[in-house]
């Protein structure tokens, strides 16, 4: 039981890292510079730790910005409050970044550009015969070590893991939570010490700061993947031109007054 618990728990923090690191702070926002070669290495970490759910850099750069421009409106990708529920919500994204990333649906050029591109790790990362391999791989330890079939119920979280961390972060991080600042959609911060998507639960921060590295606000927020960039940082592993500091408002905002639809 210890093993598959590990197994499973190291594969979500690695898979999370890889994707608030690589996806969401360098390619969707560019907080950090790197050079070609450690962008490739990172690229690369991020296939291996997402593996079946491999996310492509540009497709998710291109929904991460749009969603940032038109949060919880109609033009929002992924909004739990103008969709049906979390599954329509789930389809819509799938949908929108699928498009956006084989290039079917053209995006405005404001949001295009400064997102790293490899094509043969992205076609490899695409390939059917790649992701059921990894899905194979993930059920190993399953099948040697597993107690019970019961945990078995994990192996669809290994799966899909790559999506399953976005549907957690956009769902909640509008839906349930507290706010810090005053904005005009609906993100809120879901927990003080985000242990579960490391540090992409502070929505209401970062989308009033998009451009802050370190998305915890407040003396008692944990953002922990902010101090594993840190560390890369000093390891010269990464560059941080400079750092945007967030602005504390003099007073927490008042979480908003719940609409019935929130409540479903």
């Amino acid at each position: 039981m210890t093993i598959v618990l590990s197994f499973f728990v190291a594969h979500w923090v690695l898979s999370v890292f890889m994707q608030t690191f690589f996806l969401h702070r360098y390619a969707a926002h560019r907080m950090f510079t790197m050079s070609p070669r450690m962008e490739k290495v990172f690229h690369f970490f991020t296939w291996l730790f997402q593996g079946s759910s491999y996310l492509n850099p540009r497709g998710y750069a291109l929904l991460h910005r749009e969603h940032h421009a038109f949060s919880d409106t109609d033009r929002d990708p992924h909004s739990p409050h103008t969709t049906k529920g979390f599954i329509d919500m789930n389809v819509r994204t799938a949908t929108r970044y699928a498009g956006l990333w084989r290039g079917t649906v053209q995006p405005e050029a404001r949001f295009l550009g400064g997102y790293p591109t490899w094509p043969a790790m992205e076609r490899i990362g695409d390939s059917w015969l790649v992701r059921l391999g990894f899905a194979f791989a993930y059920s190993i330890p399953y099948f040697l070590f597993a107690p019970h079939w019961a945990f078995f119920l994990l192996l669809p979280l290994h799966w899909f893991m790559g999506p399953l961390h976005g549907a957690i972060v956009n769902w909640c991080g509008h839906k349930y939570g507290y706010r810090n600042f005053d904005v005009d959609d609906r993100s809120k911060n879901t927990l003080a010490f985000d242990f579960v998507t490391l540090g992409e639960l502070f929505q209401n921060n970062h989308h009033r700061f998009g451009q802050s590295l370190n998305f915890a606000a407040r003396a008692w927020e944990v953002d922990p993947a902010y101090w594993v960039i840190r560390a890369f940082a000093f390891l010269g592993l990464i560059r941080i031109e400079k750092e945007q500091k967030m602005r504390y408002p003099e007073r927490p905002v008042p979480a908003l007054v719940e609409s019935p639809a929130d409540a479903e």
